[in-house]
């Protein structure tokens, strides 16, 4: 491929060192719900049968082959219920309701509160092109944990933890095996470790200095994972949903973030600027502080922003790149830590006389002004950036308005009853029982106010902890009784945690 092949479709084909880049989104999110999102994580941890272009086909195998049943007046064998009375447990008491635009549409849509029901339940899409959304959930554990084996090991915790097993609640547990009856085999559910090329990681010494969404979600995952026994099957589902929405989510803008500042770098250089060494890049390429939404405001004009800064630095990025190559003074590093820029932009400046008789600027300006709809997140991969940002995110809307209270852990809420009321912050109940608890996890009683807010805060909500006291998030805590109103606590709120198993190690307080 070269630099006019590039110009022509931009968004098809990136340079190489950028597609391996720890930085690159991948994979490409598109639509999710926090429900698509355990579903996928089902397929991607453990199950060798399934893949997330089969799903659709195995609801629509499932459902003729209940409807047989019926009709027959029958059931298969190592089923404990009849026929109607499945069909009632799978259109009833584990449905997942549906979207207002999918009111009409025939699909089997469940609750994901085991892995059985991720084999023909919980895909991205109606079709066989669904994007692997569990493989970005991979990918943050990858990233966020300090090595490939401290990665691994986390990823076996929540494998185990995914499986239904002797200590799950008898529900959970009469539901493994009916769905293996009925389905007609059970699952093949075995660990699934990714291969070096499916994940990426930081360098070590950017690993040290740097606190991203990926490293937190690490931290929040096992102890989403240590109080499962503590609960229901579906309690411990819901807490997962809650941490696993803000988390992709946060990432995904974070990595936007970071592409945008790295393309300042690259651009700086062009002009015979930009970071000189490795600690100078570091500083440019990761923000310090992460202000994407704040709590009780709109939510998605601040990610949009994001966004459309991570579609310029692609455009940007991949020119200088192509233009390298085709001046004949390719870039033969990587894109994965802040030295690797610092070398590209020391490759870029001693090359800027080549870069200037390739027209790079000129190139620059007008892929972007091409592509200026794209930019501005009205079709493609913004388009998508935005949607799965507001799914996940947002509460589920309901074809059924019945069913309109169903989501409980979303992020985002709307203002009015309107389809053009905006979106805002708001933590739903099993949001702050879950935040509660992942930012007071290890300490062994109550801390301040001021410690959610913290919390809060490395996932890019911005939250004034005297603002708690007064706004929805203070009454959710007083009715969950997650706080303890005090006149000698920090802002008067000391959090109280909302579970206490008696096997959470202390935090170590003296490092």
């Amino acid at each position: 491929m070269k630099l006019a092949d590039f110009k022509q479709a931009p968004w098809k084909s990136s340079h190489s060192a950028y597609k391996e880049s720890a930085f690159a989104i991948s994979p490409a999110p598109e639509y999710a719900s926090s429900e698509v999102l355990v579903s996928a994580l089902y397929r991607t941890i453990g199950i060798q049968d399934a893949s997330e272009g089969s799903v659709p086909q195995a609801g629509r195998d499932i459902s003729k082959r209940l409807q047989r049943f019926r009709d027959r007046q029958q059931k298969p064998p190592g089923a404990t219920v009849d026929a109607n009375v499945w069909h009632a447990v799978l259109h009833g008491i584990m449905e997942s309701p549906k979207l207002p635009n999918q009111s009409t549409k025939r699909f089997l849509q469940v609750s994901p509160l085991l892995p059985g029901a991720a084999r023909f339940s919980g895909s991205a899409r109606l079709s066989n092109n669904s994007w692997p959304a569990g493989s970005l959930i991979r990918r943050m554990t990858w990233l966020g944990s300090d090595a490939g084996d401290s990665a691994s090991a986390l990823w076996r915790e929540l494998f185990d933890a995914l499986d239904v097993n002797g200590k799950d609640d008898i529900f959970a547990r009469w539901l493994r095996e009916e769905i293996a009856a009925w389905s007609g085999d059970p699952i093949s559910w075995q660990l699934q470790l990714p291969s070096p090329a499916e994940v990426a990681t930081l360098a070590p010494r950017d690993l040290q200095h740097v606190h991203f969404p990926a490293r937190q979600f690490t931290k929040d995952l096992r102890a989403i994972i240590q109080v499962k026994d503590c609960m229901t099957r579906r309690q411990w589902t819901s807490l997962l949903e809650a941490i696993l929405r803000l988390a992709a989510v946060s990432h995904v803008t974070w990595l936007c973030e970071v592409h945008d500042r790295i393309w300042k770098c690259v651009s700086a250089a062009l002009e015979g600027n930009g970071p000189l060494e490795e600690n100078e890049a570091r500083l440019a390429m990761f923000p310090a502080r992460l202000q994407y939404m704040s709590y009780g405001d709109k939510a998605l004009p601040g990610i949009k922003d994001r966004a459309s800064g991570y579609l310029i630095a692609r455009l940007g990025i991949n020119t200088v790149l192509w233009s390298l190559e085709e001046a004949g003074v390719g870039y033969q590093g990587s894109l994965s830590s802040s030295s690797d820029i610092a070398m590209l932009c020391r490759h870029v400046r001693e090359n800027v006389v080549a870069l200037a008789l390739a027209n790079t600027k000129e190139v620059v300006t007008e892929v972007i002004e091409r592509e200026a709809r794209a930019l501005l997140c009205k079709k493609g991969i913004g388009s998508n950036l935005m949607e799965f940002a507001r799914h996940a995110l947002g509460q589920r809307q309901t074809a059924s308005t019945i069913l309109r209270g169903y989501d409980q852990g979303y992020v985002l809420k709307k203002r009015g009853t309107s389809s053009s009321s905006p979106w805002i912050v708001s933590l739903g109940p099993v949001s702050v029982l879950a935040f509660v608890h992942c930012a007071l996890a290890g300490m062994g009683g109550p801390r301040s106010i001021h410690q959610l807010s913290q919390h809060l805060s490395v996932y890019g909500i911005v939250l004034d902890r005297h603002d708690i006291a007064r706004n929805d998030l203070g009454n959710q805590l007083r009715m969950l009784g997650l706080v303890l109103d005090s006149p000698d606590a920090e802002s008067g709120m000391l959090l109280l945690p909302p579970f206490t198993p008696s096997f959470m190690p202390a935090r170590d307080n003296s490092k």
